[in-house]
C-alpha cells in the first residue's frame, strides 16, 4: 500500500500511522509518476486539484490554466492528500468512506 502525499502533512501522518503496512511516497521530494498521475486524474478528475490550498492561491491566472496534471507534477503541493493506492484502487483523502473501504476504525 503507498500513500503518495507530503511527509508534513497532519492528515497524511494521520493515515500513515492508522496504515502502519502503507509507505509514504513523499511527492515533493520524491515526485510522483505521470501513469500514477494520469490514473487517479481518470478516476478522481478535478478533485485530485486543491484549489484551497495557498499554493493555488499564489498562481496567476495563466498558471491556473495550465493543464492539471503539469500543475500538480510542478507544484505537488496542489494535489488533494493522501492519495492511497491499496490492491490496485485509489482512495482520495481520509475521509470516513476511504478509512471504512480501508479497514479502518
Amino acid at each position: 500500500m503507498l500513500i503518495y502525499g507530503l511527509k508534513n502533512c497532519d492528515t497524511c501522518r494521520k493515515a500513515l500511522k492508522a496504515l502502519p503496512n502503507a509507505r509514504l511516497v513523499d511527492v515533493r521530494d520524491d515526485g510522483i509518476g505521470k501513469e500514477v498521475l494520469a490514473r487517479a486524474w481518470a478516476e478522481f478528475g478535478a478533485a485530485l486539484l486543491n484549489t484551497r490550498s495557498t499554493t493555488w492561491r499564489g498562481l496567476d491566472e495563466a498558471e491556473r490554466a495550465r493543464d492539471p496534471l503539469d500543475l500538480i507534477a510542478g507544484h505537488p503541493a496542489l494535489m488533494k492528500r493522501p492519495l492511497i493506492e491499496a490492491g490496485g484502487e485509489f482512495y482520495l483523502g481520509w475521509t470516513p468512506d476511504t478509512r471504512r473501504a480501508l479497514g479502518v476504525d
